[in-house]
């Protein structure tokens, strides 16, 4: 009677490690794309749509969506947004996808010198001395402790699963998405060329990242 009660025990307890194998395989596969924020610079105070499809799941979002995946907002200049009578500085989400990306080129940086690093490059993809602080005071906490960290900045990897479509359309669109990795030591990794965007115009800005490992 025992060895029957002890097979069912074995096949139970099979049964429970290849469940939580299978909920790490899919922790480890999925990308989690972490606070991309969006912002508005009209040359006038106009209504604005700003509509985002994206290839995974929406984790959070601020200002709730108006309608589906799209904002409906009133944009100043300045920045200013309103929505659901409301006012904002940018429009906030985050998500997760079953794909990660690839880093076959980027960044090997010390952790001491990330900051540095981020100041210079953010400011070479377009980013301005706000968004740029609001950028590094987010990743800088998790990232100038490492040893070293491995960076990437993503460009049709990232937009082709996250477009982004503004009503009236923008005359400069600046999409940042850093994607990185902790090291314990350096890693040989080809540069990455990066390309700085002039703001004309009714300009969108918007930055994000995903640590990958």
């Amino acid at each position: 009677m025992k060895k029957p009660k002890i097979v069912i025990l074995l096949i139970i307890l099979i049964l429970l490690l290849l469940g939580v194998l299978a909920a790490y395989q899919q922790d480890i596969n999925d990308t989690k794309e972490l606070k991309p924020m969006i912002y508005l610079y009209p040359e006038q105070e106009q209504r604005v749509s700003v509509s985002l499809d994206y290839n995974g799941k929406f984790t959070h979002v601020y200002p709730s969506f108006s309608a589906n995946t799209t904002w409906q907002v009133t944009a100043k200049p300045d920045g200013t947004i309103r929505c659901n009578n409301r006012e904002y500085y940018a429009l906030f989400w985050e998500g997760v996808k079953d794909q990660t990306y690839k880093m076959d080129e980027g960044f090997c940086v010390k952790g001491s010198d990330t900051e540095k690093f981020l100041e210079e490059k953010l400011e070479t993809l377009g980013l301005n001395h706000r968004e740029i602080n609001e950028f590094i005071v987010y990743w800088l906490p998790q990232m100038e402790d490492n040893p070293y960290n491995i960076i990437t900045f993503q460009d049709r990897a990232y937009t082709n699963d996250a477009k982004l479509t503004v009503v009236p359309k923008e005359d400069t669109m600046i999409r940042v998405f850093m994607t990185w990795y902790p090291s314990v030591k350096p890693i040989d990794i080809r540069e990455q060329k990066l390309f700085s965007m002039k703001r004309q115009g009714f300009t969108v800005v918007e930055w994000g990242g995903a640590r990958i490992k």
